[in-house]
């Protein structure tokens, strides 16, 4: 191990232009928790003293079988920025982008701080304004996704863009678990999954980055936007691509992949 953190985050920095880079097992081993989360920051920081301004976070890692794949007991998080969203039936460029994959999500908007390290599904419930259908557009600036879970974290949870249903709904009467998604790419169905799938209920999602924003002095506040994990394979982005997630009971939403 020779990198440092401050190095790490200026190789993953310059990424973003100069494209991919190996993973950063030269300053991070794959389960380097602490040093993953203090190359984000300092990534984070850095961003925030350019002038992106965050809007919220995102929840990754939260189905079990990824855990398994990258051999960790707990989702990670990334930061949202202004500058990454996507409005709902626009246009992303592919220029922007490495190697971008799609996800089909929940979203919340927050209504109330949430400032407790013990926060519970129930009181992020009691918090939440509004539910949104949503699309991640995840990268990785690791070359190939040859990602540990350290160098996921490092790279703000492989995190590029999103964007939400204009449209929300109330929480009250929505069945989070049981609600049914469907993604497609050129209307052609290329992934599902169901809302169970973001640790058994999108809900235990937002709680457990409640809790750990709360502990890390970073709370989460009113007017926040929450991505709560996927609910089903991610799907990679070709140009040309038009891509639309449908959720039963919450919504859809759309974009194309395209200059």
């Amino acid at each position: 191990m020779t990198a440092t953190h401050e190095a790490l985050a200026r190789r993953l920095r310059d990424a973003y232009s100069g494209g991919a880079v190996e993973p950063l097992r030269d300053g991070l081993a794959p389960t380097d928790v602490a040093g993953a989360y203090a190359v984000q920051t300092i990534n984070t920081r850095f961003w925030e003293a350019q002038g992106r301004r965050i809007v919220g976070r995102k929840a990754g890692l939260t189905a079990k079988a990824v855990q398994a794949q990258l051999g960790v007991d707990q989702p990670d998080f990334g930061v949202l920025f202004d500058d990454m969203r996507v409005a709902d039936g626009g246009r992303l460029d592919p220029a922007r982008a490495i190697q971008p994959k799609a996800e089909a999500e929940i979203a919340f908007i927050l209504g109330a701080d949430l400032p407790d390290a013990d926060t519970s599904a129930e009181q992020v419930a009691a918090a939440v304004a509004s539910v949104h259908a949503a699309i991640e557009i995840v990268d990785s600036r690791i070359a190939d996704w040859k990602i540990t879970f350290a160098d996921t974290v490092a790279d703000n949870g492989s995190s590029a863009f999103f964007l939400l249903a204009d449209a929300g709904l109330p929480l009250a009467g929505l069945d989070l678990e049981g609600a049914a998604m469907e993604m497609r790419v050129n209307d052609a169905v290329a992934s599902t999954g169901v809302g169970a799938a973001a640790l058994g209920n999108p809900l235990n999602a937002a709680a457990w980055l409640a809790r750990t924003l709360a502990a890390r002095g970073e709370p989460l506040k009113a007017g926040d936007i929450l991505l709560a994990g996927a609910l089903g394979p991610m799907v990679a982005l070709t140009s040309g691509d038009h891509v639309e997630a449908r959720i039963v009971g919450i919504g859809a939403c759309s974009f194309t992949y395209k200059a």
